[in-house]
């Protein structure tokens, strides 16, 4: 953790470690060092599998000692209402607090971009890799350069599609929704599947994780190929070129075209960003529920992408961007100015309307939600004068006043979908419908990472009990 200290001088970075918090430093702990505080470059691999003999005996300590103790009740609300705030899912890698918001294994998102190895190999100096915060989440240590650097190496060598995938995205119509085609194409990868094929030849339980980390790694690997391909096909020439020189977000914007530093930096952002947000939300959950079926990784996370292709859950990203421009286009062609009078103005007869304003409220989160944060502290840095940017920070400014007001919204603050899709606008990224195929290549990693720990902590089959109205009604009479 501790590896990036003596790299760093400048002073953002420095008030960056500074602010970190006890639990962070904690953290940092956990990692063996050399005498000279530099830790050794071990595998993924071997890093999780030492871990596991005294994970796994806690969790059974866990279950026979304190198995049948209550950690909380279901009202008919929840019941009905989308089992909302219900405690009744283990999740490993990332925890949600509503005033708060995410932590990834401890860490906030500032703290993750202070401390996880970027791109520049300053922990603190650019956005972290994706590879940082997979190893993150998978291991509960912060890797050290050296350590996300070879994982970019495995992932890469692990990225070749079968060429049958290949033939089935060419094949598919340009009209077909790009997130039908990534769940066609990632089906289309099973025939790969290392724990489909372990499990039919009928290897020990004890080794199942063993093989569904195979698969795990295998389909991140594949991912961005996949979403590549589907993007030039529909959008462009249909040719994709890779450079694998560069990590994991930088490769991916080779493969879909874009070649700027920048962007790269975005796209290294928005990936990490999207990973995770505890286990509840719909692609996570699913992804979790399908796996628990001894389903391999791909069949899971395939499931994952569909509830993802949801309008209430991953498409919600697009619909934020169409509003924002067509309140745009619709002040231009009044002669408005956009400023905060125009804007209350606007959103209060949206609402009367009995319309949402998109991008704002969350499930769970009673605050700004810190990934919109952190991508309007990448805007202000990196695109200051953008013009739907000044909206979307006009927007951020009213907004919430205006939703309190209302007095019908649970959170009047913007969510991640709030900020997203005026950045890749900004960077010419301008097929919206396209935006949640990014989402999904993000969410494999929060989804699977925690797959992984479902297998090597034996997480049996997920079966809730559902009950009827009939029953219900039965129960409030008592």
């Amino acid at each position: 953790f501790f590896y990036f200290c003596s790299t760093l001088s400048n002073s953002t970075s420095t008030k960056r470690i500074m602010l970190l918090s006890t639990g962070a430093r904690l953290l940092a702990r956990k990692a063996p060092r050399f005498a000279t505080g530099v830790r050794t470059v071990t595998s993924l691999q071997d890093t999780i599998f030492a871990q596991l003999p005294e994970k796994q005996a806690a969790m059974a300590a866990l279950k026979k000692d304190h198995g049948s103790h209550v950690i909380g009740e279901v009202t008919v609300d929840q019941c009905i209402g989308g089992a909302r705030g219900v405690k009744c899912m283990l999740w490993e890698t990332s925890n949600l607090d509503a005033e708060e918001g995410i932590r990834f294994r401890g860490l906030t998102i500032p703290e993750c971009q202070a401390v996880l190895p970027t791109y520049s190999g300053k922990a603190g100096d650019g956005e972290p890799m994706l590879e940082s915060l997979l190893w993150l989440l998978l291991t509960s240590e912060v890797p050290t350069k050296e350590q996300a650097d070879s994982l970019t190496v495995e992932l890469h060598s692990r990225a070749a599609l079968p060429s049958h995938v290949v033939t089935i995205l060419n094949s598919l119509p340009k009209h077909m929704h790009p997130m039908t085609q990534f769940t066609i194409g990632l089906n289309a990868c099973q025939t790969e599947s290392k724990f489909a094929k372990a499990y039919a030849d009928g290897v020990p339980k004890t080794e199942y994780h063993i093989h569904a980390l195979e698969d795990i790694l295998d389909v991140i690997a594949k991912l961005p190929e996949i979403a590549a391909i589907i993007y030039r096909n529909v959008y462009h020439d249909g040719i994709v070129t890779k450079d694998t020189t560069l990590d994991y977000s930088g490769n991916f914007c080779r493969m879909l075209g874009y070649d700027n530093p920048s962007f790269d930096e975005l796209m290294r952002l928005y990936l990490c960003i999207h990973t995770d947000h505890e286990g509840g939300n719909a692609s996570a959950h699913t992804t979790h529920l399908v796996g628990s079926t001894l389903a391999d990784p791909y069949l899971s996370y395939a499931a994952g992408l569909n509830a993802l292709a949801g309008p209430l859950h991953g498409l919600a990203n697009q619909e934020v961007l169409r509003w924002i421009q067509e309140l745009s286009d619709k002040f231009a062609s009044e002669g408005k100015e956009v400023n905060a009078e125009t804007i209350t103005e606007f959103a209060w007869d949206t609402l009367n309307a009995k319309k949402v304003i998109p991008g704002y409220g969350h499930a769970v989160l009673r605050k700004t939600d810190p990934r919109y944060t952190c991508q309007r502290e990448f805007a202000l840095k990196h695109m200051p004068d953008d013009e739907l940017f000044k909206v979307v920070d006009t927007i951020y400014s009213v907004m919430p006043d205006i939703l309190k007001e209302h007095g019908k919204v649970a959170n009047p603050y913007p969510n991640v979908d709030s900020h997203s899709g005026v950045l890749l606008w900004h960077y010419g990224f301008t097929q919206y419908q396209y935006y949640t195929v990014l989402f999904g290549v993000s969410r494999a990693v929060g989804g699977l990472c925690q797959l992984y720990w479902d297998r090597a902590l034996g997480l049996p089959l997920e079966r809730p009990k559902s009950v009827t109205p009939e029953w219900i009604a039965a129960q409030v009479k008592k």
